[in-house]
């Protein structure tokens, strides 16, 4: 974008070439150094101290993005170079959004690098369908395009078409992900190692827990207290979950807990699932809890299987599926203390 807001306007004489280069090299490395600097020391004590309001760190944020727009301008770098800038400099702090500048072809990408860095198929395949769709940065930087004349107009209207197309299809594609994976599975293991080591090592455990009674999937607040309590009555269980701060929590307190998706069936393979006898889901939706038995009956699961639901239509959804026992942590807990205030009701009545 640099490159291009430099470019108008310039002739075809050496001499201009050689000065619109030159000029374009020192105004990117002071660009450079000033963005360094405001990304390592300005902005994260700044931002961090606008995020107590969120009202405030919507209105910094848009505040940042005009004043770079206009240095930008002023810099000789267009407007847009400048708006460009102050989303790269958010996009670096904690309190970011998800990065929006995606291309069609994203998808096999990244599951081509997952892979090479040593990701499963489905870890791949999850990630690059959240950048399946082009950006509406691409409908700006055609835009600039035609402004500085190095593009005609129709090219917009392209852009805007596969923007348009791109962006609903990847909706669909992102809430069905688990379906499409199930049949798009034996056609994506060109994408994944042979030996997915990255995913392999953070599963691996010590020889301690590689037996287990019961395994329990999701440990969230009800999920780490109902594992907890398991093991106070002596069953020998262990727990999995996708988030890696409640995992190195648990293991902090040396837990048995392993870092894993349930939903997928090579990441279960190296579970004991053989010797154990149950597993316990307290997944909160009916999709995550339809993946996980999917991918229990992929590798041949013959126990039996628990599930903790938030209402009645899921509870029959898991019944329909199969699933032995249905928790439902609302009513149990209303009906344990309905009974327990019943009891010290009673015995009140009977105290002379």
């Amino acid at each position: 974008m640099m490159a291009m807001s430099a470019l108008r306007g310039t002739g075809d004489a050496g001499s201009d070439g050689m000065a619109v280069l030159l000029s374009l090299a020192w105004r990117l490395a002071a660009a450079a150094v000033a963005m360094v600097v405001l990304m390592r020391w300005v902005l994260p004590a700044v931002v961090a101290a606008m995020a107590r309001s969120q009202e405030l760190l919507l209105v910094f944020a848009i505040a940042w993005g005009v004043a770079l727009a206009a240095l930008g301008e002023w810099a000789g770098f267009s407007k847009e170079a400048g708006a460009f800038l102050a989303g790269f400099s958010l996009a670096s702090t904690p309190y970011r959004e998800s990065m929006n500048a995606r291309l069609i072809g994203n998808p096999l990408i990244v599951m081509a690098i997952m892979g090479f860095m040593g990701y499963r198929r489905r870890t791949g395949f999850m990630a690059g369908l959240t950048v399946a769709q082009i950006s509406e940065f691409s409908i700006v930087f055609v835009a600039m395009g035609i402004t500085l004349g190095h593009v005609g107009v129709q090219a917009l209207g392209l852009t805007t078409l596969v923007g348009l197309v791109t962006i609903t299809v990847s909706t669909y594609m992102i809430l069905y992900a688990q379906h499409l994976y199930e049949r798009l599975a034996p056609w994506l293991r060109r994408f994944e190692r042979a030996h997915p080591f990255r995913e392999i090592a953070a599963e691996a455990q010590d020889e301690g827990s590689r037996t287990a009674q019961a395994i329990v999937f999701g440990l969230g607040r009800y999920g780490s207290r109902l594992f907890e309590q398991l093991r106070a009555d002596g069953i020998d269980v262990i727990g999995v979950d996708f988030d890696p701060e409640a995992v190195r929590e648990l293991q902090g307190r040396g837990l048995p807990v392993w870092f894993g998706d349930g939903e997928d069936a090579d990441f279960l393979e190296s579970l004991p699932l053989q010797q154990a006898r149950w597993v316990i889901t307290t997944f909160p939706q009916w999709e995550f809890n339809r993946a996980l038995l999917h991918a229990l009956q992929v590798v041949h699961y013959r126990g039996r299987v628990v599930g903790a639901v938030r209402d009645a239509a899921h509870g029959r959804a898991l019944a329909e599926a199969g699933v032995a026992r249905i928790l439902n942590p609302f009513d149990d807990a209303a009906d344990h203390a309905a009974a327990r205030l019943a009891r010290d009701i009673r015995e009140q009545e009977t105290t002379p």
